[in-house]
C-alpha cells in the first residue's frame, strides 16, 4: 500500500487501465454487477464537478485583476490575445480532426440505443440560448454555457465594486481552492474507476478502436506541435521584438516542470520567477497575466477539444455539418477558457464537451485512460502561451526590459 500511495497519478491511472484490460478479458462479463457501480459512480463524480468547478473558476480568474482599470488595459489585451489564441487552438485541432478522422474506422460505440441529437445549429439561437432566465436553474442543470456568461457577469461585477465586496471575493478566491480539492479528491479515484470501465469497455473494444485512439492521439499532438513551433514564434515575432530562440531557452524551466507535473498551478511559481528574473516583465503585468492565464488559457486543451470534437462524433456516428463544427469551435473556446490547470481537469472539461453537445459519455474512460499522455503535451504549451501573452503585451506596452532580456538570451534583432 505505501508502494501504491506514493505512485503519481498517471502512474496508478495506467495500472488501472491495464488491470481493467486484464479483468475484462479473464471474467468476462461475469464481474459486471461488480464493475459497472464503480464505473457509472465515478462518471456521477466527474457530472457532479461540473457546474462548481467552470463557476468558480471563472469567477476567481476574473476577480484576480487589480481593478477595472487593469481589467480595460492589459487585462483586456491580455484576454483578447487569450481567447484569440485559444479560437486558433480550436480550429487547429478540429481541422486536423477533419483530415485524420480519428474514430471514424470503429463502431464500437454504434449503439442502437444511444440517441444523438444531429438537429440544425443555428448560431443566432444558440447565443441567446446562453444568457440564463434563472442562473440557480443553471447551475441546477449543468448548462454550462448559461453557467460561464453568468459567472463572467458576476467576476465582472465584483471586480467593479472591489473592496466593497471583499469577503465575496475572498469567498470565490476560498471556494476555487474547494472545488480544485474537490476535483484531486475526485481524480485520486480515478485509478479505480477507469480500472472498472476498462473491464466493461473491453466486451466492445477491438483493434480497430485502439488504432483509432492512436490516431486521435497523433492527431492531437499534431495540433500542440502546429501551435508550439509555428503560431507561437510567427507571434513573437510579428508582435514583439523579443528573440524566438532566447524566449524558448529561457521559457525552457517552466516547460520542463509543466511537462513532469503535467499542472499548470503547480508551475505558475516558477513560471512567476522566471518573467520576473529572466523576462523582466513588471509584476503588474506578469502578476495578473500568469496567474490568471493558470485559468483561463488553456490552448493545449482548446486544441484537444477541437479533435474531441470530431472524435466523438466519428464514434457515435453524428455527421459532420458545417454548423456542427461551428459549434464545436464556439463551445470549445468557452469550455478551454473554462479549464483549471490542475491534473485531471481536462477529463473533467471533456465530459462537460460530450454533456454539451448532448452526446453519451462511454467514452470517457478511454479518454482518461489516455489523458497524461496528452496532459503533457497541453500543460507545456498551456505554460508557454500564457508566458508569449505576458511577454508580448509586457513589451508593447514598454513593461519589459527587453534590450536587459535580448543581452542575457538572444541577440539584438
Amino acid at each position: 500500500m505505501k508502494w501504491w500511495r506514493s505512485r503519481p497519478l498517471y502512474v496508478k491511472i495506467f495500472i488501472g487501465m491495464i488491470l481493467g484490460l486484464i479483468i475484462g478479458f479473464a471474467a468476462g462479463e461475469q464481474v459486471s454487477f461488480i464493475m459497472q457501480p464503480i464505473g457509472d459512480i465515478f462518471l456521477r463524480m466527474l457530472q457532479m464537478l461540473v457546474a462548481p468547478v467552470v463557476f468558480f473558476t471563472i469567477v476567481d480568474g476574473i476577480t484576480k485583476m487589480e481593478d477595472t482599470k487593469s481589467l480595460a488595459a492589459v487585462g483586456g489585451r491580455l484576454f483578447l490575445y487569450y481567447a484569440l489564441t485559444s479560437l486558433l487552438a480550436v480550429v487547429v485541432g478540429a481541422g486536423l480532426a477533419m483530415i485524420t478522422q480519428p474514430g471514424q474506422g470503429s463502431t464500437a460505440f454504434l449503439d442502437a440505443n444511444v440517441e444523438v441529437d444531429s438537429s440544425d445549429f443555428n448560431l443566432i439561437d444558440n447565443i441567446v440560448s446562453w444568457v440564463p432566465t434563472n442562473p440557480f436553474q443553471a447551475l441546477n442543470e449543468a448548462n454550462v454555457l448559461q453557467i460561464l456568461f453568468f459567472a463572467i457577469l458576476l467576476g465582472v461585477t465584483l471586480l467593479i465594486l472591489g473592496n466593497r465586496v471583499q469577503g465575496v471575493i475572498d469567498l470565490f478566491d476560498q471556494g476555487t481552492e474547494v472545488v480544485l480539492k474537490i476535483t484531486d479528491i475526485v481524480m485520486g479515484f480515478a485509478p479505480y474507476g477507469i480500472l472498472a470501465l476498462m473491464s466493461e469497455l473491453v466486451h466492445t473494444l477491438d483493434v480497430s478502436t485502439l488504432a483509432e485512439v492512436a490516431i486521435f492521439i497523433l492527431t492531437d499532438y499534431a495540433g500542440l506541435l502546429v501551435i508550439l513551433l509555428i503560431v507561437y514564434p510567427i507571434q513573437l515575432r510579428l508582435l514583439s521584438h523579443i528573440p524566438v530562440l532566447g524566449f524558448f531557452k529561457a521559457v525552457s524551466p517552466a516547460m520542463l516542470v509543466a511537462a513532469s507535473t503535467t499542472s499548470s498551478a503547480a508551475t505558475l511559481p516558477v513560471s512567476l520567477k522566471l518573467a520576473d528574473e529572466s523576462f523582466h516583465v513588471q509584476e503588474k503585468i506578469y502578476g495578473f497575466g500568469l496567474t490568471a492565464g493558470s485559468s483561463i488559457n488553456s490552448n493545449g486543451m482548446a486544441v484537444a477539444i477541437g479533435v474531441i470534437s470530431v472524435f466523438a462524433c466519428n464514434l457515435y456516428g453524428l455527421p459532420l455539418t458545417p454548423s456542427l463544427v461551428v459549434q464545436f469551435v464556439i463551445t470549445g473556446l468557452l469550455l478551454s477558457m473554462g479549464t483549471a490547470g490542475v491534473k485531471g481537469a481536462g477529463v473533467v472539461i471533456s465530459t462537460v464537451l460530450l454533456e454539451s453537445l448532448n452526446l453519451p459519455l462511454s467514452i470517457v474512460p478511454v479518454l482518461a485512460a489516455i489523458w497524461p499522455i496528452l496532459d503533457i503535451g497541453h500543460t507545456t504549451m498551456n505554460v508557454v502561451g500564457d508566458m508569449v501573452g505576458v511577454c508580448i503585451i509586457a513589451d508593447r506596452a514598454g513593461e519589459m526590459d527587453t534590450q536587459r532580456f535580448k543581452a542575457e538570451f538572444g541577440r539584438k534583432q
